[in-house]
Formats: C-alpha cells, sequence, structure tokens
C-alpha cells in the first residue's frame, strides 16, 4: 500500500529540524556569551533559580550543541528523532523560562519557537516517516 505524504507535513517537519538547528545555535551563542563575558548579562536579584552567568553559559552551550544534533535527527524521519526532538524543544523552553531575568526577550522568543517546534513535530510528524 502506498502512503502518499502530505507537502505540508514535510515543510512542517522540514522547518522543525531547521528551527531546533537555529535553536541550538542560538544557545550554544548565549552559552558563549556567557562563558567568556560574565557581566554581559543583567542579573537580577533574589530570583528562585539563581546561577552563577557562567553556569548557565555552559548549560546553554552543552544543551545547544544536543539541540543541534537533534534537528539533524529529525531530517531522518524516524520517531526517535522526532521525539526526542520534542523532548529537548521542551527542554530548551524550559531553560529559557528560567533564563528570562538574564534576557528577557530572547528568552521569550526562544520558548515561541520551541513550542512551535513541538506542534510540527507531534502534529506533522508522522506523515513524513517511510517506516
Amino acid at each position: 500500500m502506498s502512503h502518499q505524504r502530505s507537502s505540508a507535513a514535510v515543510g512542517w517537519t522540514t522547518f522543525a529540524g531547521i528551527m531546533l538547528i537555529l535553536i541550538g545555535v542560538f544557545h550554544a551563542i548565549a552559552g558563549l556569551s556567557g562563558i567568556i563575558k560574565d557581566d554581559f548579562y543583567a542579573v537580577t536579584p533574589n530570583y528562585v533559580l539563581k546561577f552563577d552567568v557562567t553556569t548557565w553559559g555552559w548549560i546553554h552551550l552543552i544543551g545547544g550543541i544536543v539541540v543541534v544534533l537533534a534537528g539533524f535527527g529529525v531530517f531522518s524521519g524516524k520517531v526517535w528523532a522526532r521525539t526526542v526532538g520534542v523532548i529537548l524543544a521542551a527542554v530548551s523552553a524550559l531553560v529559557s523560562f528560567a533564563w528570562i531575568p538574564l534576557y528577557p526577550i530572547w528568552s521569550i522568543v526562544l520558548i515561541a519557537i520551541d513550542v512551535t517546534v513541538i506542534w510540527a513535530l507531534t502534529v506533522h510528524g508522522r506523515d513524513i516517516t517511510m517506516e
């Protein structure tokens, strides 16, 4: 039985893979900024998830590399790659939420992109698989 793939599903899944790669790069750049110059970000006092800026830098750098790899994995069309992509986009959104006091607008933009990636992978991801 032949399964016709939806061009919208292919487009949204491709979008999700590309955005995961970009999100990972964004996190890595933000991480390098925090590691290289720890006074780059303004720190707000009395925040529940208060970490040193360098610690946030390492969290973003390592997480960003993992998210980039997941983005490339989505192009394989495998279920495991989409699952990892959804999980990492959710973790990215949570980390971005915790990072709001350091860089609020950028954090909100990343959260919005993460939510869009989760939607694309869960709604349209299965239509691209060849399994």
